[in-house]
Parts: C-alpha cells; structure tokens; sequence
C-alpha cells in the first residue's frame, strides 16, 4: 500500500544533569545526601505488639544516619536516602530532639516546640515541597507508609518555624530515624497473616529468546506445565477475620535481559471463579495500592497499550501487562468464597513472560528490537496485509473484501491497453512499448503489494511501476509536439533520467503527480517552440522590425491568428479536453487516496490516467502541411526565356 500522509523529521536530545557522586546534590553538587545504616533487631525487644490478635512481626530493622543530629536553618532541607531490598509491611519515619542549636536572645520569641518539620518521601527520586509520594509534619506524629515499594527512597525534610527567629546564628537540630517492620518468612499483608509465596522461573526452550513461565516452590505443582492450582495455596485466615476476603500473594522477579516482555496472566475453572487480581511493581498490591486489577468484567483497569484483556468470562481470565520492567512484580489475589470448597472446582493459574501477545495471533511475525545498551529487547508484531494491531487481532479487511481490493488493483490496469492500441494503429512503437511495460509492471506491483504474487523483489516491482507511469504520462504530451525524431530522442533520454531519479527517492509523495505534468507540459512547449521557430524564421519582422507601429501590429495580428489556425488544425480539441477532464479525475483519485479507500481510488488513478493518454494521443491530427515541404528531389529549378530574339 503506498502512504502519501504527512511525514515529519525531527531530532531529539536529551540532556540528564546529575552530580558524579550519588551521595551528592545541589546545583553544584555541594549539598550531601545522608545515608541510613540499618541494624536488625528481635521485634520483642523494639516494639509491642497493640492488639492480642496481631502476630509479632519477625524482625525490626533500625536506620539511622551517621551523624545523630542535624542542624538547619529555617526553610534549609536535609535530604537522606535508604534502600528496601525486600518486601517489607510498613516502615516509619520518626524526628526526635527537635531543639534550638542555640539559646535564642531575648529579642526572639518562640521556642523549639513551635518548628514544624515538614518530611517530603518519594520513591526513586528527589522529592521537594512541589512532588513527592507522601508528607508529614515529623513534630507531631511520626510518617508511616504502608506496603513501601522496593528500591531506594529519598526523603526532604525542611524545618518550619511560623514564629521568625531574628538571630542569624540559631539553627534548628534534630534526630531522624526511620524502621522498617517485615513480616516472618513466608507471611504477608495486613498484621502478616497472609501467605506468601516467592515463585521460580522456568526458562522456555524456542526461538523466542528470554520466555519463562513461573511456578511457586514446594507446591507439587508439575514443572513440566505452566498452570498450577490456586485453592492448595490459599491462607488459612482472611483479613480482620472477614469472610470473603482472604489474600494470597505470588512475587515474581524479571531480570534485566528479560525486561520489556510481556506479563501473560490465566485463571481457568470449572464453574465461577472466585477470584479477583491485583498487581503492583515493587511490591505487594492491595484494594488501594495498585497498578493493575481485574474484578470482573466492570470493575477493571482501563484498557492501554499496558494492559490488554482477552477472553473474559466467568470461568476464565486472561490479559496481558505490556512491557514488563525489570524488578520485583508483586500479584494479590483475593478469594471471595468463604465457604472455600474445593469440591465446587478448581482454579488453575499461569504466569509467564511472553515477547509478542497471543504470538501475533497467528497472523504476523514476532520481530525484535534492542534499546541502546543492547542488553534489553523489546518485541513486536509485524501484521499482514489483511490484520493489525498490536497483536495482529484486528482485522482490517475480511477475506472477501481483500479479495475485491486486489482484483480491481490489479485489473484495472487493463485500461492501459487504450493507449497501447491507439500506439500501436498509429505505429508509435515507441509509446506503444511505453504503455505496454507500464500496465504490466503497475499490474505485477500490486499482484505483490496485496501478497498474491511476487514476480520480482517489492522494491524492484515498485520501482519499474512508478518509473514507467511517470515516463507515460510525459511521452503523452510529447507525441502530441511534432518535432524532429533526433529532438525528441534527446528529450526523451533526459526525461528518463530525472523520472528514475524522482521513482528512487520518495517515489511516493503527491508532488510527483504535479511534477510530471509540469515537465509533460514543458516538454510539449519546447517542441512548440522548436516547430514554430523553424516554420516562422522567415516572418520579415523577426528579421528587421518595422519602424511603422500600425504595420507591425498587423504583422503580430497575422502571425498569431497564423498560430492559433494551426493550433486548432493541429489537434481534435473534444479529444483532448476529454483528456484535460480523464487528467484532472485522476489528480483528485491521488489527493483522496487514504489507508480504507486506497484499493479503489487507486483503482480510479489506473483507469483515468491511461484513460486521459488515450483521448490525448487521439487528439492529435494527421495534417500534412503542404506550405513547408519541399519538393521530393530538394531542388529548386529556375526557368527562364530568352530575350533575345531567335534568329529565324
């Protein structure tokens, strides 16, 4: 299919500013950013659990910084970053000791109980009064975050004083810490009394590199399958002891190679299923922390490029999450059946890491691409003629329909055999040649374009068709200047060379209808200008011109009343506005050419433009012009009589 739409070049840099040390920021790289040390510690000897019902969590990991208190001026921010390396329940900033460096004068008012200070957290970046993830005044009650992502944090915290300090020398100093509470082995969610289960890879064997599927250890769940049953994995106790709302927690890992896959998830029965998915990078998903989530068929994650659905029902679940990124994926899935009985069926599940989506639905080819780092491959599928979208789903046009679309691209190249007779009769070999090779070469390039037959390379096809429709239109508008054989080998040679430079290079575009026609029209008006040059150089004003202003405006009267008789004997003008009206039929089928219609007003361009060579090539008259021949022998004989008189 040829696309004639806009097209757009355009340059792109990206300019990343950042300090060469990590643990440094600022403008000038002057302002440091305090790390966090972290000691584990028995949670028996840290914390008390608040409920008789809540579990001890198994550990309590402590983070402080090196320096044990920090001073800042008013509106001055520190800035401290720590890492979670795993999926932790919750964890807690704290301020402590948030006094004066000095003991202000008398001339201020205020104490250190009257500073705010305001902590800005965000994850993977750095978090200011304008963005951040979460904020707290740490003067008044301590920051806790809930099911934190894994990765680094960074938290701001900047000092606040509404009661102004007039001594330049006071500073405000505190003590920050934060804990990070994880749950025992195994266990996870609210009060870590959900199960958990870290999941292994299982690497695919194929063609398709980086392809795995994930099974949970210890299950008895067959390595030798993708599926595993859900209900042996099932919590023994839901969620404040609700009925219908128990949780169970799967966590797969992505390295970096495998990232930008796709995520496949399937959940099949028997009957109903029971279950609704939540899923979260970096952590563990909740009803509110999420970043996919599929309910039912209502109650689901907006359809995107990311997040693609696929046989829904009510005993089958089935998407994908586009372009995974590498790390930690975490999966919630919520069982709504209190009763939980096993015999009402069963619930199988699969996770992979998939490249193209449903493999191009059979109807298209899995291709790849490499980012820059060359370590990390992104897939995609390259659709037939007759499919699109991302995984080649769609179908653009039905088996019929395709094949009305590439019988009348086809066939409707037929009507250059209009031209080719006319050539032909009047023995123009030359064009008849021309318009012969041109409807057979257009009629092999779509025979290829619409996938029925490649007779030669696609680019060699597409070549040859745009070339020798180029080279028809032009040598129309030759024939139609009668002009010395010699001359219009010479145009005709040139006009080959600049028509194969203009099909090699953006053959395409919509200019080159109008380029063509131009050089057609300039090519018919040289042959003009030659013909009448040569028939007219004897005009005696072309020679000396007359002083006598009257006398000479009689002889131009003459010369173009001359011209325009020769015009009109020269051509049978219904013939060729016939061919003006065919001409201007086809430059409005190009100009209204797009991706749904190209098959028939592409179709209209075939029959039009060899319809107009037609009526232009008839156009033409066989007037022999008796005035400029010479006679067969090329001699002129002068006769002349005798003055002197004969002697008798």
């Amino acid at each position: 299919m040829i696309i004639r739409g806009p097209a757009y070049s355009f340059a792109a840099n990206i300019t990343v500013e950042a300090c060469t040390n990590s643990m440094m920021m600022g403008d000038f790289c002057n302002s440091p950013v305090y790390p966090f040390s972290c000691t584990t510690s028995n949670v028996n000897s840290s914390l008390k659990a608040t409920t008789a019902n809540e579990p001890l969590l198994e550990n309590l990991m402590t983070c402080k910084s090196s320096l044990k208190t920090f001073c800042a001026d008013e509106s001055v921010s520190n800035v401290f970053s720590f890492d979670i390396i795993s999926v932790a329940d919750k964890f807690t900033i704290t301020a402590s000791d948030v006094k004066f460096n000095v003991t202000p004068s008398n001339k201020t008012s205020g104490a250190a109980g009257d500073v705010s200070l305001m902590c800005f957290v965000r994850h993977g970046s750095m978090p200011s009064v304008a963005s951040y993830d979460y904020s707290s005044d740490l003067s008044k009650f301590p920051l806790v975050i809930h099911s934190p992502l894994i990765g680094r944090w960074y938290i701001t915290i900047v000092p606040i004083n509404p009661i102004k300090i007039q001594d330049s020398n006071v500073s405000v100093c505190y003590s920050v810490e934060y804990h990070v509470l994880q749950c025992p082995l195994g266990k996870a969610g609210p009060n870590c009394k959900m199960d958990i289960y870290t999941l292994q890879t299982f690497v695919r064997r194929g063609p398709t590199p980086f392809e795995s599927y994930y099974l949970p250890v210890g299950t008895g769940a067959s390595y030798t399958s993708a599926n595993f049953p859900l209900e042996p994995l099932l919590s023994n106790s839901s969620y404040n002891d609700e009925p219908g709302n128990i949780w169970t927690y799967l966590l797969l890992d992505i390295p970096r190679g495998a990232a930008g896959g796709n995520i496949h998830v399937q959940l099949s029965s028997d009957v109903k299923i029971n279950y609704e998915v939540y899923v979260r990078f970096g952590g563990v998903p909740s009803l509110i922390s999420r970043d996919y989530y599929y309910v039912n068929k209502t109650m689901r994650s907006d359809t995107s490029m990311f997040f693609m659905l696929y046989d829904l029902s009510d005993d089958k679940i089935n998407f994908y999450i586009m372009y995974a990124r590498e790390g930690t994926w975490g999966f919630g899935l919520r069982y709504l059946n209190a009763s939980r009985n096993p015999s009402k069926g069963a619930t199988v599940m699969s996770l992979s890491l998939e490249r193209c989506p449903k493999r191009c639905s059979s109807h298209g080819d899995c291709k790849f691409s490499f980012d820059a780092s060359g370590l990390t491959s992104y897939s995609f599928c390259s659709c037939d003629r007759n499919h699109g979208g991302i995984d080649c789903s769609i179908e653009i046009v039905s088996h019929q329909g395709h094949v009305r679309q590439s019988f009348f691209l086809i066939v409707s190249n037929a009507a250059a055999i209009l031209p080719a007779y006319w050539a032909l009769r009047q023995k123009a070999l030359a064009e008849w040649v021309l318009f012969t090779s041109s409807g057979i070469a257009s009629g092999l390039y779509h025979a290829c374009d619409v996938g029925a037959w490649c007779a030669l390379n696609y680019n060699v096809l597409q070549f040859m068709d745009f070339w020798l429709s180029f080279m028809a239109v032009i040598s129309t508008f030759l024939y139609l200047a009668t002009i010395d054989e010699v001359l219009k080998r010479a145009i005709h040679t040139a006009v080959a060379i600049l028509t194969a430079l203009m099909a090699v290079t953006n053959a395409t575009r919509s200019s080159n209808v109008v380029l063509v026609i131009v050089i057609g029209a300039l090519g018919l008006l040289i042959g003009w200008v030659i013909e009448l040059s040569t028939k007219y150089r004897s005009l005696s004003f072309s020679v000396r011109f007359s002083l006598n202003f009257s006398h000479s405006l009689r002889v131009i009267k003459r010369w173009l009343c001359n011209l325009v008789g020769t015009l009109l004997r020269r051509y049978h003008w219904p013939f060729a506005l016939a061919g003006f009206s065919a001409l201007s039929m086809a430059i409005v089928s190009w100009t209204l050419e797009t991706s749904e219609n190209y098959w028939f007003w592409h179709s209209f361009w075939h029959i039009s433009i060899y319809t107009s060579s037609f009526f232009f090539l008839c156009s033409k008259a066989n007037i022999v012009d008796s005035e400029n021949q010479l006679p067969e022998n090329g001699n002129y004989e002068l006769t002349h009589q005798d003055s002197l008189p004969r002697a008798s």
